[in-house]
This record gives structure tokens, sequence and C-alpha cells, in this order.
């Protein structure tokens, strides 16, 4: 059986350095199950980037980002068509305004069911406390949600701000998701599950 990690809706994010330790990721048939039944806060990282790009931390200006990747829009309709193809609800859709992760929402479940939420934002982006956005963001995903899921793209520094240490890049991959259980006041965190087994078991 898996090990669960349930934490409270507001950690103390204090900065603290990656381990040889790993988040799990979630076996194809547990996920696929998970997130069919719905009620669940999925936090993906935006999808695969064009690391040839320079990000200068400059909110609305798509030339001075780190944008998707060709690689990283067909990531992201793939996942879209996977999302439809297992029969996976989904209640509502928030993004962060950078590119390369409002993209990669519009693209997977269309952009006119996109919601732009202000703390999504990259840490290096918000004009305000990266740590505040953080654990408004954590206290989402205690947030319960019916009949379907919540996704939320984001980015990855955040996302370890709430579990409380630094992900490591191939711990948690552009266009994979941290798949959350809402408890009201705190959430469980299931694990993660990348883009690629969603896609691939779509594809049977």
């Amino acid at each position: 059986m898996m090990r669960r990690r349930a934490l409270l809706a507001l950690p103390a994010l204090l900065p603290v350095t990656a381990t040889a330790q790993g988040f799990p990721f979630m076996p194809d048939a547990e996920a696929v199950a998970l997130l069919r039944a719905g009620g669940l806060n999925l936090y993906f990282r935006h999808g695969i980037t064009d690391r040839s790009q320079v990000d200068t931390g400059r909110r609305g200006d798509r030339a001075g980002q780190r944008n998707l990747s060709e690689a990283g829009r067909v990531q992201a309709r793939q996942l879209g068509e996977a999302f439809r193809t297992l029969g996976i609800p989904v209640t509502e859709v928030l993004s962060s305004e950078v590119f390369r992760a409002r993209d990669t929402a519009e693209l997977a479940f269309g952009a006119d069911r996109v919601r732009i939420e202000r703390d999504l934002i990259a840490d290096d982006y918000t004009p305000g406390d990266a740590l505040e956005d953080a654990r408004a963001v954590s206290r989402r995903l205690a947030q319960p949600v019916t009949p379907g899921n919540r996704v939320m793209v984001g980015h990855i520094v955040p996302l370890g701000m709430i579990l409380g240490r630094s992900l490591a890049q191939a711990e948690f991959p552009e266009g994979s998701a941290g798949v959350f259980r809402p408890l009201g006041t705190r959430w469980e965190h299931l694990g993660f599950v990348r883009a690629e087994q969603l896609i691939a078991a779509a594809r049977g």
C-alpha cells in the first residue's frame, strides 16, 4: 500500500532542500480509478517548455517568458484528450497567468473553461509574498469539490513549498500532477501522476 502524506492546509512552508527520498508516482490503474471517481484537487505543473528561451519574470510578456515547446503543446492536447477518453470529470480549471501554464490549461481543457488565479503564479513572478501565495493555494487544495475534480495548473517551486521541501525535476516533471484529497481544513497528498501515464492509459 502506498504511503500517504496527510498535512495541514496551512503547512509551515519552510524553505528546505531536496532529499534522496522522493514522492511516489501512482500506479496507472489506481490513478485512473481515483480520478474517474472525482472529488479530488489536481495540481498540474505546466507542460514541456522550450529551455532555450530565457524567462525574465515579466508578467504579461510572452516574449520574455519560457513558453511551451511544440512537444509541450502536443502533450497538453493529448492530456485533455486522455481526460475525455478515460471519462475523468473536471468541474473547474484554474491556472497561473504565466503563459506556459495558461497555454497548458487552455490546450487541454479549452480556453472558455480556464479561470486565471493570481496565487497560482510562479514564485519568481509574484509581486507579493510567494509563501503567502503558496498558503493560499494550499487552502484551495483543502476545499472540497463535487461532482468532478478541480484542476489547477501552476509551477514546481510553489508546490514544493506546500509539500514542505523543494522538488526535483524528476519527481515533478513538466506535465505531471500532484493528486490531493480535500478534507475541508486539511488535505491528503496521494502521490503524483505523469501526463504520459494518463495518455498511455487512454490509448489502451
